[in-house]
């Protein structure tokens, strides 16, 4: 049944297109994403990632953008054409601006960039609430832990350096996680409205899931629709503010549709000259900006 509610139709849409990219050939993959083709030279191709499509391989998993790399570069270039390389990666659910490698000589050089930080990376993301300050760095060291709970299950999250001392209140230093890695985000709130924000972010480091676990337990302010990162002990739907919940025209008991909204909005690389690439955030993306009256800076 389709529902009557164009919010619900328009999610189940967007559930339904992630299942569809599983299911395509992926000679139809590569099609799509040659279509997403926003600019390419000797050395380069950078697609706008869709959403819901992973980038590496796994479990359940039929269709990524690694498998199809071959069948991209003989579209794009000719029928000898050597496989694409990937140079760095986003989440499934991310979507914007995402270079490829025409070579191994090209993907060692841009990996090396990425690894530098070199390369400068803007993201937009949706968020609940507002952080305080506005504007900052976050900068707390990132670790992979367990979460005991009825569904065990790993996640990213804090290993800060510092605590407050309970008798005084004074911030100690404390023993550093041997595992933990080094991360930091530049954030700016961009726009304000319905218990969200717009926020522009830089993440300076490049850590697994570093963006959405340092809003989420750094700023206290998780992306809409990161249902991973919205509770740590349990895995349920995230908890949406009724003001967001009205504006979205969205029940909380069909929260847990509502999509991941974080983009790789620009990137710029250092390759000879410097190239500047941008993305426009998804159609979802712009609908849920115009629904809760965040207006979109112009850029």
């Amino acid at each position: 049944q389709i529902p009557k509610d164009p919010t619900q139709r328009w999610l189940r849409e967007l559930t339904a297109l992630s299942q569809q990219l599983q299911q395509v050939h992926p000679n139809v993959l590569a099609k799509m994403l040659r279509q997403r083709t926003v600019y390419q030279n000797e050395e380069i191709v950078v697609i706008d990632k869709p959403y819901g499509l992973p980038v590496h391989g796994g479990p359940g998993i039929k269709n990524c953008i690694a498998d199809v790399l071959p069948i991209l570069a003989k579209m794009l270039e000719s029928m000898k054409a050597e496989p694409l390389h990937l140079c760095h990666r986003l989440d499934k659910e991310t979507t914007g601006v995402m270079v490829l490698a025409r070579s191994k000589e090209a993907a060692e050089k841009i990996r090396l960039l990425f690894k530098t930080r070199q390369v400068e990376k803007i993201y937009w993301a949706i968020v609940l609430g507002d952080p305080d300050p506005v504007e900052g760095i976050v900068e707390i060291p990132i670790v992979e832990k367990e979460v005991q709970s009825h569904q065990s299950h790993y996640k990213m999250t804090l290993a800060p350096n510092y605590r407050l001392c309970p008798e005084d209140g004074k911030v100690m230093k404390i023993r550093k996680n041997r595992n933990a890695e080094r991360a930091v985000t530049r954030y700016r709130q961009l726009a304000s409205a319905s218990a969200c924000s717009l926020l522009e972010l830089q993440p300076i480091t490049g850590v697994k899931h570093q963006i959405r676990v340092h809003l989420a337990y750094g700023l206290g302010c998780p992306i809409l629709g990161d249902h991973k990162y919205s509770h740590w002990s349990k895995l349920a739907p995230q908890k949406l503010p009724e003001l967001t919940l009205r504006r979205l025209k969205l029940e909380q008991s069909k929260a847990r549709h509502l999509p991941l909204h974080l983009h790789a909005h620009r990137l710029c690389l250092p390759l000879g000259q410097p190239l500047d690439f941008v993305c426009k955030p998804p159609l979802f993306f712009q609908k849920t900006l115009r629904k809760l009256e965040l207006d979109i800076p112009k850029d």
